[in-house]
């Protein structure tokens, strides 16, 4: 699908690189998606060009002959508000991504990148700037409209405010509730707010805003004209003023709970729709309403505005008047749509917003495991690099010194000639210390007794996990941890735990070069704990299975055949076992079983 609709016909994207074969395959690649590419070799030309034409999109390489694209990274951000900025390296620092990242940078990609990569990076970063520009000249239309357009340009200023200063994402949602229910508002007796859950699987009461009953209505409403409470004090005193009168109101939108898949349903078919469905007196045009809902509402005349933003549905905006029964016109459903769209906008922020912070968290967390187990690290490469030459040396000698040793004993049962068998025995001998060397090489993983101690078992788990978190990223290989906290602890010698953990999910991604799935699980009776590594790769045949963890022996074609052997090399010190069975799919599944009592 071209990706041009994603900004406006006059605006370009701009290569800032002093490489003209980036530039060529960039502008190769964005001109088959329909995009206006253009070409600046440096800070100072790029500056320039700014000047002249309406530029969307920089990738911005950090690396240019007259100063750094980091450098004026600031003065981009502050100067060209609407100016999208992918920065561009060759070298991988996770550092100077974060850096990027927190002055403004909109994403950080690293050379050489896939086109996927490339393509992913840019729809995201142009939909997000898409967002902002249309909040932007919404709020700019708001202002030149009636009053009640300019009331609701107000309550949009105290939204991105709120909204500005905290990620809780519920002080938003009361706030375009009150501002629905207001008396200088839309004057909606009631709101109530249902929005998708994560996996977008049920959508789920979320908030409300109301009287809890017809006469308790007139009540709250005469508290706020003696108070002379305007919507600014209904929003900022909003839990203090009336908490005690949305308690039934709550309680009612949490009893909703749909089923996505429920399409028939009037809630889920306005948001397949995109569309406003006005329900009076129980019936609606073209849609049948349920029984269920006008009974949990206790009304059959409202309107059902969805929340959606381009990528997504995110849930649905219910209103009515319980108390005055005024009619649900044209222009109050128009009304709505506007405080839906600017609900739709502040839950779409947010959650980009909260996804950012995980990513930076997850980046940091990386950093600092890397910077924090390197030597693990470099241990681990250690045992591979060893048992790769030791598996080659076994294999190359073992074999020719077995036969000259074998012939040399033999021989000697056979020569008489004393002169011939002294050359013989010594043959045998040095056959024979030959073998024992190849026998000490063979078994060079053997270390000194574990020094236990009573650890947590689930921090080792995580910690081997982002240790291969790069690896993971770049094979497109997607990791799910099942464990529950706090966990056990377990006494035992914490750093060949974490050795034997780093095997097990290193031989579950390279078991998938293409991507996948990685799994791990942990389950716990009353005497053992029993953690399960799967991946939804290639699998391991049968008939070696029983083999796997047999010194030396692997089907690939770099393997050192040593991982799986200090796997169980390990479980064995610590009174365990350790199997491998085929996924019920594909793929292999590991468990290592350890009891809970190990001393």
């Amino acid at each position: 699908m071209p990706l041009s609709p994603l900004i406006r016909p006059d605006e370009v994207i701009v290569v800032v690189d002093d490489s003209q074969d980036i530039f060529n395959l960039f502008q190769d690649f964005l001109s088959g998606q329909g995009f206006t590419v253009l070409h600046a070799a440096t800070a100072g030309a790029f500056l320039d060009l700014l000047q002249t034409r309406a530029v969307a999109l920089a990738l911005l390489d950090i690396e240019l002959p007259d100063r750094k694209g980091s450098d004026i990274l600031p003065e981009l951000i502050s100067q060209y508000p609407d100016l999208a900025i992918i920065m561009i390296t060759g070298t991988t620092d996770l550092r100077t991504a974060l850096y990027c990242l927190r002055l403004g940078a909109d994403d950080y990609l690293t050379k050489p990148m896939s086109l996927a990569d490339l393509s992913h990076s840019i729809t995201s970063t142009l939909e997000k700037r898409r967002l902002v520009i249309e909040n932007r000249l919404y709020q700019q239309k708001l202002e030149i409209t009636t009053y009640r357009t300019q009331f609701l340009h107000q309550l949009n200023l105290k939204l991105n405010t709120a909204y500005l200063s905290t990620v809780e994402l519920d002080d938003v949602l009361q706030a375009i509730l009150v501002g629905i229910t207001a008396g200088e508002g839309l004057q909606f007796n009631r709101a109530f707010l249902a929005l998708f859950d994560e996996n977008h699987r049920t959508l789920q009461g979320r908030l409300a805003v109301g009287p809890s009953s017809r006469e308790e209505a007139g009540r709250v409403w005469e508290e706020i004209k003696i108070k002379d409470l305007h919507l600014t004090d209904i929003i900022k005193n909003f839990k203090e003023s009336l908490a005690d009168s949305n308690q039934e109101v709550n309680r009612i939108i949490r009893g909703l709970s749909i089923p996505a898949g429920s399409e028939e349903h009037i809630l889920i078919n306005a948001c397949i729709q995109r569309k406003s469905i006005l329900i009076e007196r129980g019936h609606a045009d073209g849609c049948p309403v349920s029984h269920q809902l006008i009974e949990l509402l206790q009304e059959d005349t409202f309107i059902v505005v969805p929340l959606f933003s381009p990528s997504q549905s995110l849930g649905v905006l219910i209103a009515d008047n319980f108390v005055t029964h005024n009619p649900i016109t044209a222009e109050d459903i128009s009304n709505l749509e506007l405080f839906a769209s600017q609900a739709s906008l502040a839950i779409e922020h947010s959650y980009l917003y909260t996804n950012m912070l995980h990513k930076m968290q997850e980046l940091e967390a990386v950093s600092q495991e890397l910077e924090n187990n390197k030597d693990r690290l470099v241990e681990a490469e250690r045992y591979a690099a060893m048992g790769h030459m030791a598996a080659q040396l076994v294999h190359a000698i073992r074999n020719p010194i077995t036969s000259i040793g074998g012939t040399a004993r033999l021989l000697t049962k056979k020569v008489k000639d004393p002169v011939i068998l002294k050359f013989l025995d010594m043959m045998a001998h040095d056959a024979a210390k030959i073998e024992t060397t190849l026998e000490d090489l063979f078994n060079f993983v053997q270390e000194n007794e574990p020094q236990k101690s009573l650890q947590p078992l689930y921090p080792l788990i995580r910690k081997s996990v982002m240790l291969l978190y790069g690896t993971m990223k770049n094979q497109g290989v997607r990791y799910q941890l099942n464990l529950t906290d706090p966990g056990p602890s377990l006494f035992i010698d914490g750093r060949k735990i974490s050795q034997m953990f780093l095997h097990l999910i290193r031989n579950a991604i390279e078991a998938m070069p293409n991507g996948g799935l990685l799994h791990i699980d942990v389950n716990q009776d009353p005497t053992s704990i029993s953690i399960i590594i799967a991946d939804s790769g290639t699998g391991i045949v049968n008939a070696n299975i029983a083999r796997a963890a047999d010194p030396f022996f692997t089907t690939k074609v770099y393997g050192t055949g040593m991982g799986l052997t200090l796997v169980k090399k390990i479980v064995t010190e610590h009174q365990g076992t350790f199997s491998l069975q085929p996924g019920p799919i594909s793929g292999t599944v590991a468990t290592v079983t350890l009891p809970l009592t190990i001393e």
